[in-house]
C-alpha cells in the first residue's frame, strides 16, 4: 500500500519526494546531536535534542509552517517538552554550533552534487574559488524587555557567508551577534579558513592590508576591489591592455606593505562606459593572481561574478522564512538563518540533480526558484501525512553514489515547463497621465463598452 502511495507522489511530485530524500540525509539525528556535542560550549541536552529543534525550525524556515508556535503545535506530541523549553532552547543556541552545522552538512551535499555531476565549470581552473560577502540580518519585532522601550530598528546580528560558485553551495558562515559589528572584525576568523590554491573573491569592504597580505601568507589568492583608503604604491604605469563590454581595462603592478613585509599586485582598472548605479565611473581589483593564470580583462570579468553571492541572498530572501521577525534574540536569529543557508543548499542539490539530467545551462538560465518552492510548501505536509516519518529513514544511511542515482532518476522525471521562469516582456514607456480633478473616478465597465 506505501509503495503505491510512494509512487504516486513521484509521478505527481518527484521534487518533493527529492527534498524529503535530501533533508532526510541532512538532517538525520545522530550527526546533528553530535555535532551539537563537539560544538556546543554553554548549551547542553536535557530533554530536549538539538536535533528536534532543528527538524522544527527548519520546518518554519521552509515555509511549511507559519511560525515557531504553529510547528510547536504540530509536533507538541512527538517532542513531548513545553513551549517555552522550545524557545529557551533556541534562544541559546551558540554562533559556533550554527556555523558547524553548516560546514558539515554542505560538505556532505558538496560530495552529492559531484556525484550527480550537476556541477558549474570552475570559474578559474586549477583554483578552488571562493566568494565572500556580508548579511546583516532584517530588524526583528521588540518582544524583549530590553527593546519595548527603543525606538530605533533592533538589529539581531550579521554574517559573513561564503560560497562556493561551482557547487552554487554556501559552504561557511562566520556569525557574530552584534548587529553594529564592522565586517573587519571577522577577517582573523575568515583567515583561519582558508586553504593554499583557494581564490578568494569580495567586495572593497574586505580591502584591508592585513586581510590581502593575510590570504597571500597562506599561498592562496585574492580577487577583490580596491578601498579607496588602502595605501599603496605604484611599481608601473597603468596601461591599456584589453576590451570588455562594459568598458576599457587597464593594468598596473603595485605594491602594499603590511607589518613591514612588502607584497607587489596586479591591479586590474575597468572603466566604465556607462557609470553604475552608485555612481562609479570605474572598477579598481586587486589580485595576487599570476599573469599566466588570469589577464587583466579575465581578472575584471571574474570580479563581475560576484553577483552570484548577491543571488543567494536574494533567493534566501525571497523563497525562505530565514529573518523571522519574532526571534528577536541573537543567537536563535542567527540559528534560523544558518537554517536558511542550509535549506538554500538543499534546493540547490534539486537544482544539480535536474541540472545533471536536463543541461546545467538551461536550469541556470530557466529554472524558476519560487515555483520549486512553492511546489514543495504545497505538497510537503500532505505527502508527510500520507507517507509516516519512518518510512524516509532509509535515506539516512544509504550511500552516496545510491542516493545520486535516486535523485537523478526522479529528477529525469520531472516536468520543466511546470518550473520555468515566465519570459519578461520588454516594458513599454508609458505615457505619463494627467487627472482630471472634475472627474475623480471613471467606469470601468463604461469605458470596456465604449472600446468595442
Amino acid at each position: 500500500m506505501l509503495a503505491n502511495i510512494f509512487n504516486a507522489f513521484i509521478a505527481a511530485s518527484p521534487v518533493s519526494v527529492m527534498l524529503r530524500g535530501v533533508m532526510e540525509r541532512v538532517f538525520r539525528p545522530e550527526r546533528l546531536d553530535e555535532i551539537f556535542e563537539h560544538n556546543a560550549q554553554e548549551q547542553y541536552t536535557r530533554e530536549l535534542l538539538f536535533s528536534s529543534l532543528v527538524d522544527l525550525l527548519s520546518l518554519v524556515v521552509c515555509g511549511i509552517h507559519p511560525s515557531v508556535n504553529a510547528a510547536y503545535k504540530a509536533k507538541a506530541e512527538d517532542l513531548n517538552v513545553t513551549r517555552n523549553a522550545i524557545y529557551a532552547k533556541l534562544n541559546g543556541v551558540e554562533p559556533a554550533v550554527s556555523a558547524a552545522l553548516l560546514r558539515t552538512t554542505t560538505a556532505e551535499l558538496g560530495e552529492l552534487v559531484a556525484q550527480m555531476g550537476g556541477g558549474q565549470p570552475p570559474l578559474l581552473e586549477g583554483y578552488q574559488v571562493r566568494i565572500l560577502d556580508g548579511n546583516a540580518l532584517a530588524a526583528t519585532e521588540r518582544r524583549l524587555k530590553v527593546l519595548r522601550s527603543v525606538a530605533s530598528a533592533p538589529l539581531p546580528g550579521k554574517s559573513l557567508v561564503v560560497l562556493d560558485p561551482a557547487l552554487r553551495l554556501a559552504v561557511d558562515i562566520f556569525p557574530c551577534e552584534d548587529g553594529h559589528a564592522q565586517e573587519r572584525r571577522f577577517f582573523e576568523q575568515v583567515l583561519a579558513t582558508v586553504q593554499p590554491q583557494e581564490l578568494w573573491i569580495a567586495d572593497r569592504n574586505m580591502c584591508t592590508l592585513g586581510f590581502l597580505c593575510g590570504i597571500a601568507k597562506r599561498q592562496s589568492t585574492f580577487l577583490i576591489r580596491a578601498h579607496q583608503n588602502l595605501l599603496w604604491q605604484a611599481v608601473s604605469e597603468l596601461q591599456k591592455v584589453g576590451q570588455v563590454e562594459a568598458g576599457e581595462v587597464f593594468e598596473q603592478t603595485i605594491e602594499i606593505q603590511f607589518d613591514g613585509t612588502p607584497l607587489r599586485l596586479r591591479r586590474a582598472v575597468l572603466r566604465l562606459a556607462k557609470p553604475t548605479r552608485h555612481g562609479d565611473n570605474e572598477i579598481v581589483v586587486l589580485t595576487n593572481l599570476p599573469t599566466t593564470a588570469a589577464d587583466a580583462v579575465r581578472v575584471v570579468q571574474m570580479y563581475r561574478q560576484r553577483w552570484q553571492i548577491e543571488k543567494l541572498f536574494l533567493t534566501v530572501t525571497q523563497n525562505f522564512e530565514g529573518e523571522i521577525d519574532t526571534l528577536a534574540y541573537p543567537k536563535a536569529a542567527l540559528f534560523s538563518f544558518t537554517l536558511a543557508l542550509m535549506s538554500y543548499n538543499i534546493l540547490a542539490t534539486l537544482r544539480a540533480a535536474l541540472a545533471s539530467v536536463h543541461g546545467v545551462g538551461k536550469i541556470e538560465a530557466a529554472l524558476s526558484d519560487f515555483y520549486v518552492v512553492d511546489e514543495l510548501q504545497g505538497t510537503y505536509r500532505g505527502m508527510m501525512i500520507a507517507i509516516p516519518p519512518t518510512e524516509w529513514h532509509i535515506f539516512r544511511e544509504m550511500a552516496l553514489p545510491d542516493l545520486a542515482t535516486l535523485l537523478t532518476d526522479w529528477a529525469a522525471q520531472v516536468d520543466l515547463r511546470r518550473f520555468l521562469k515566465q519570459p519578461k516582456k520588454k516594458k513599454k514607456k508609458k505615457k505619463t497621465l494627467v487627472a482630471d480633478p472634475k472627474q475623480p473616478h471613471v467606469s470601468t465597465a463604461k469605458l470596456l463598452a465604449r472600446k468595442n
